[in-house]
């Protein structure tokens, strides 16, 4: 059975944003939206720690869902997230962080993606999550 290729497009995608509470209080920028591959980006505030000062495994774990889920998005349309698995690699230590998302394979009912989280400190960048998400289709 083929896919039926309803992807969303950059414009839908930022008027998404524009109406999700969360994101817009995370700070997320849609750096890169291409069919199944999407970047992100937001400012580390102080907010977003926890008590080391990293980044919250929560805004880490927020950056590989959602660019898993909008990888997904940008091939077949609407979507809702069905699980994910996050490796925390290091301390998220920096001042943004960065998610790159892609799919693996998109089926008729369900998108499997990976993601790779980055932290940027004084212009160098370091991994320190990956995640493989499964993406339901609405």
């Amino acid at each position: 059975m083929a896919v039926p290729q309803d992807r969303i497009s950059r414009e839908a995608m930022e008027q998404a944003m524009a109406l999700s509470p969360f994101t817009l209080w995370v700070g997320t920028e849609l750096l890169e939206f291409d069919a199944g591959h999407v970047r992100i980006a937001a400012a580390i505030r102080r907010d977003m720690t926890q008590h080391h000062g990293f980044a919250h495994g929560a805004i880490v774990g927020y950056m590989a869902d959602t660019v898993c889920a909008w990888a997904a998005a940008s091939v077949v349309g609407d979507v809702v997230t069905s699980e994910y698995k996050l490796n925390l690699l290091s301390p998220a230590v920096g001042e943004r962080l960065t998610a790159v998302g892609s799919v693996v394979k998109a089926g008729s009912r369900q998108v499997v993606t990976r993601a790779d989280v980055f932290a940027e400190k004084d212009g160098s960048e370091k991994i320190v999550a990956t995640a493989l998400a499964t993406i339901a289709r609405v």
